[in-house]
């Protein structure tokens, strides 16, 4: 399984990376839109963990950029504001799975990718 990880702070992103490969999924990371893009546009993934306040850019391109690109691809978004905490996001974006917060445990992370990346169409 291939997941992508959006993130703009670097060491959280590499702290998931690390929990992620550690489990057998190869795990790639991208610091915003331009970076997601392109590695979406060189590989396929089965899942996206996206914060969903990413630096002065827009964490839902990402995820409908994902949905064009790999149809099937699901997405956990994470953040640390109480921002969509109505579960709204699942009305904007359809291939949302769930919705958690920064400081969910990396072990409860990669426990949701395994389990919505086999998902997978």
């Amino acid at each position: 399984m291939r997941a992508l990880i959006v993130e703009s702070k670097g060491a959280l992103a590499r702290l998931w990376a690390r929990h992620l490969t550690r489990h057998g999924i190869d795990a790639d990371i991208a610091h915003g839109i331009n970076q997601a893009t392109a590695l979406m546009l060189e590989k396929p993934y089965q899942i996206l963990v996206i914060d969903l306040m990413l630096d002065d850019q827009s964490a839902l391109a990402v995820a409908d950029f994902a949905s064009y690109r790999h149809p099937g691809a699901r997405v956990i978004f994470v953040t640390n504001t109480s921002f969509f905490s109505d579960g709204s996001i699942f009305r904007y974006c359809a291939n949302a799975c769930a919705f958690v917060q920064s400081d969910t445990p990396p072990e409860d992370l990669v426990a949701m990718v395994s389990h919505y990346g086999e998902r997978t169409v």
